[in-house]
């Protein structure tokens, strides 16, 4: 219990941090006309901003029946581009307390943020210990995007089935993984790169079947969970389908988010990195960083984290790389690596390994303290840019 509250603390104290900056940005800063309900408090409207307008629309009135199209035929951006666990928990919310979604989608990722924290700090204290674990959480909290854990945004949402099925994996408890696994199929796409987890975890146990038997019971759960894993990318393209009368709605609806062009794996990566850095750097830097976070996830510093974390972090960046079209959103999707924010403060040793005790405690206090200062600033810098919106058109966040 004493650990709970540590982390719920620590979690309160980086909430309120985030709460002065973003006070201060929707009082002070942001354009007012964004602004269409004075009986709302602004801190609650700015919250609802950027992606919190499409999750507010699906809460107040669901998905629509047919795809909206342009004036050349192209799908235009809609609602299904967004999944649906938490716009209809702040519905539900707003059922129950007649509160505006401005109010409930903010106060259900707030909750979810608390519960995220929790099972983030339980996961890593497993794998790292105690003091590895606060300092994980500290920084996940402290991450320059964090104040979305507290805006109606997926990210609390998104964290807490993710801590939930990585736990999961981890303690072989295949049948709840899957489970947690189908849900994220309607609360983010991360199904694929959580299965490549549960690939691995299946492995790990089956090369131990020799010190530790696999019931048929067990093979049938992995499997299972594998399976459940496979779904989870499938549920909501689906549902889309279904709904819409369009088999590739759902295909369609996230093209239109590139200008109608079709989703080509790693190519918009390359291509942005490219024009960033130019023809040959750009192919550099992303090389360059692919390296690192090999070189940070493979090394004997990073062991005490398992197996399943670790892949976790390099399977999520290979999903990213071939998936997404980046740009300053990769900053949001960046933080659910939390695992390496443990081998940034040097807590990610194995705990049966001689050379983790070469890192004295008050090392990762002083490694833990400083780079949550470097990341409060970020955060400043963050919201000014990028949270904070600038009409007619703004960089989302």
């Amino acid at each position: 219990m004493r650990f709970v509250l540590t982390v719920a603390l620590i979690w309160t104290v980086l909430r309120a941090l985030s709460t002065v900056l973003l006070v201060e940005l929707a009082d002070n800063w942001q354009d007012p006309s964004v602004y269409d309900d004075p009986g709302v408090p602004r801190y609650f409207q700015f919250a609802t901003l950027w992606d919190g307008q499409w999750y507010e629309e699906i809460a107040t009135e669901g998905y629509p029946e047919e795809l909206p199209v342009g004036v050349t035929g192209a799908v235009r951006q809609n609602a299904w581009a967004f999944y649906p666990i938490f716009p209809f928990l702040a519905r539900t919310l707003t059922a129950a307390t007649g509160q505006p979604f401005a109010v409930t989608g903010t106060v259900v990722a707030v909750l979810l943020g608390y519960a995220a924290a929790i099972v983030v700090a339980g996961l890593l204290r497993e794998r790292v210990g105690t003091a590895a674990a606060l300092a994980g959480v500290t920084l996940l909290g402290a991450y320059p995007t964090s104040p979305t854990f507290q805006v109606a945004y997926t990210e609390s949402l998104a964290l807490l089935l993710l801590a939930a099925g990585l736990w999961l994996l981890v303690r072989r408890r295949w049948l709840a993984a899957g489970g947690v696994a189908l849900l994220t199929g309607l609360a983010r796409p991360v199904g694929l790169p959580l299965g490549l987890v549960a690939l691995v975890a299946v492995v790990v146990r089956v090369r131990r079947r020799h010190e530790e038997p696999v019931t048929r019971g067990e093979y049938a759960a992995m499997a299972a969970s594998l399976a459940a894993c496979g779904l989870a990318g499938l549920v909501w393209p689906t549902i889309a389908w279904l709904r819409t009368g369009v088999p590739d709605a759902y295909t369609q609806t996230m093209s239109a988010w590139r200008r109608g062009e079709p989703v080509t794996p790693f190519w918009p990566t390359i291509d942005r990195v490219q024009w960033l850095f130019g023809d040959t750097a750009g192919l550099v830097v992303l090389a360059t960083g692919l390296l690192l976070l090999v070189v940070a996830v493979a090394g004997p510093w990073a062991r005490g984290l398992g197996p399943e974390l670790r892949t976790w972090c390099l399977g999520y960046v290979l999903y990213l790389f071939a998936a997404l079209d980046p740009w300053t959103s990769i900053y949001r999707y960046l933080m659910l690596l939390f695992p390496l924010f443990v081998v940034m403060v040097g807590g990610g040793w194995s705990r049966d390994d001689p050379r983790a005790g070469r890192v004295p405690r008050w090392l990762m206090v002083v490694r833990t303290a400083a780079i949550t200062v470097l990341f409060l600033g970020w955060q400043v810098w963050w919201g000014w840019e990028l949270f904070m919106f600038v009409p007619p058109q703004d960089n989302p966040p």
